[in-house]
């Protein structure tokens, strides 16, 4: 006979708790429910009072996404603490989002840190939709970073790559010496992205950049620092984690920093004038500063741009530019390790176009196309940027769901690039299936192929996807042409990812190096 618990039972100091807490989730239920106004909201997974689904984030929110989305449906409906989310795991809700809906979801969302430390939101990437964020993207498409200013800093990219180059050369022939790969792709990113802003170099003893190098590690981690005061309404005027304190130092040694560099930008550009004026000389070359000065001090512009307008947008490319570059050149050359038989092809390409006398180059690159397609196929895995994030500016509906106005949206890339309905046994690292009779050939980076998406899509596509491919590009196949890598402790390379806005490496990646090509070619720019 089955026993059955009798009502008595029910009541006692145990489970009392257990039932006035089912009791009050219904009712917040109930009232959820109605408030909703009877809109149809995607699927939902059970959430917390208070909480909702924060819990359910970590310790990876992409990982985690992903994982629900294969209960619960590819479009999610979410609260984290008191903000209403859409997670969007499929290329079709994708394609929804960014580009049948796109108007209703330009805006991304501004946590307090990012806004606080973007000199009050006067930056350019998480600016709201409107005539400011047209004019930074006309500014940055056709000025800042149009094809044209990235031709005339080729050099800059070259001189950088050969440099990092030539560091590997003194450490190979230093035996038994290891090489902290993440460290040096960042110094090469860091490197190429402050020559290109203001001609300073990122690794250099300047005091200056050796404080910014220092303040933008800081600003990354606060950036991503979940901030109670965003989700939980009862913290909204609290600032319980002392988080506020953090970033108004930060904020006033960031402030000082950039003060010191514009000041000495402008006493450069005022004896330019002067020398200009006195002498018809060649025009200046110009770095990414002078061009936001130009529009600074251009009254006829459509809109000037203010001193924290530059600040800020200088910040954002050292953050971006750095971080999403070095990260994806990591996990490229911990997968070609890893799959042995695909760096051995990529060699051979390199071989056959570039040969052993000269310096892989980025004019290289439209004539090696496995190494294109080892750049997409490692961008399809690890995307540096995970998730794709827009704010909806008006109701709208999606998928036959409803998606109120004001909501959160995560678009889940990592997600869709391992989706199986779009990629062939997706966690395997084929380069080929991008080639010429590939599942994937024709599949491009940029936003116009719905299942893959590491720039994101659309008019808030990344402006700076561009010099991010050149930079990755060619610096691969330099390192993979001149050297050969053998990580410390033996292969192969654990692949286990970090915690953070973007997708680094957990663990860094240690190498030793050896030349494979003996002489090792010229590294003269």
């Amino acid at each position: 006979m089955d026993h059955q618990p009798s009502a008595r039972g029910l009541f006692t100091p145990t489970t009392l708790p257990l039932l006035l807490l089912v009791a009050g989730l219904a009712v917040l239920y109930s009232l959820r429910r109605r408030s909703s106004g009877g809109r149809h909201l995607p699927p939902t997974p059970p959430g917390l009072p208070i909480l909702g689904h924060l819990h359910l984030l970590a310790p990876l929110p992409h990982r985690a996404l992903h994982r629900l989305a294969g209960r619960h449906g590819p479009l999610l409906h979410l609260r984290l603490g008191s903000v209403p989310c859409v997670v969007a795991c499929s290329p079709d809700a994708a394609r929804e989002v960014l580009k049948t809906h796109e108007a209703a979801f330009l805006d991304r969302p501004n946590t307090t840190p990012i806004e606080r430390l973007s000199y009050g939101g006067q930056g350019f990437i998480f600016s709201p939709y409107g005539p400011y964020w047209r004019f930074m993207k006309r500014a940055c498409v056709h000025e800042l970073l149009a094809g044209q200013t990235l031709d005339r800093l080729r050099h800059v990219r070259r001189e950088e790559v050969a440099r990092l180059l030539g560091s590997l050369r003194r450490t190979s022939a230093d035996e038994g010496a290891h090489v902290d790969v993440d460290a040096a792709l960042m110094g090469l990113a860091g490197d190429i992205v402050s020559r290109m802003v203001m001609s300073r170099r990122w690794t250099g003893d300047d005091t200056d950049i050796q404080e910014m190098r220092r303040l933008v590690a800081e600003i990354a981690e606060l950036s991503g620092t979940f901030s109670l005061q965003d989700y939980i309404g009862a913290f909204r005027y609290w600032d319980v984690q002392g988080l506020g304190k953090r970033i108004d130092a930060v904020n006033r040694k960031v402030d000082a920093m950039m003060e010191r560099i514009l000041t000495a930008r402008e006493a450069v550009r005022r004896l330019r004038r002067q020398q200009k004026a006195a002498a018809d000389g060649e025009e200046e070359e110009k770095d990414v500063l002078d061009m936001l000065f130009d529009m600074h001090e251009d009254e006829a512009a459509e809109m000037r741009l203010t001193r924290g307008n530059i600040k800020a947008f200088m910040l954002e490319m050292f953050e971006a530019g750095t971080d999403t570059a070095a990260i994806t050149l990591d996990w490229a050359l911990s997968e070609l390790i890893n799959n042995p038989d695909v760096l051995r092809k990529l060699q051979a390409e390199l071989d056959a176009v570039v040969g052993n006398g000269r310096l892989a180059d980025e004019l290289d690159i439209p004539n090696l196309p496995y190494l294109q397609a080892v750049a997409r196929e490692t961008m399809r895995l690890h995307p540096a940027a995970p998730m794709v994030t827009r704010r909806s500016r008006e109701p709208c509906t999606v998928d036959g769901y409803d998606v109120p106005a004001g909501a959160t949206v995560f678009v889940n890339v990592w997600a869709i690039g391992r989706d199986p309905a779009c990629w062939p046994e997706p966690l395997e690292f084929r380069p080929e299936r991008f080639m010429d009779g590939g599942a994937n050939a024709g599949t491009d980076v940029r936003g116009q192929h719905f299942h893959l998406l590491p720039f994101g899509s659309g008019r808030r596509t990344c402006p700076g996807a561009s010099l991010a491919l050149l930079v990755v590009q060619a610096a691969l196949a330099a390192m993979v042409q001149c050297f050969e890598w053998s990580p410390v402790g033996g292969a192969p390379v654990d692949m286990e990812e970090g915690p953070g806005m973007t997708t680094p490496r957990k663990r860094p990646l240690v190498c030793t190096v050896s030349p494979r090509l003996h002489p090792l070619p010229p590294l003269q720019p």
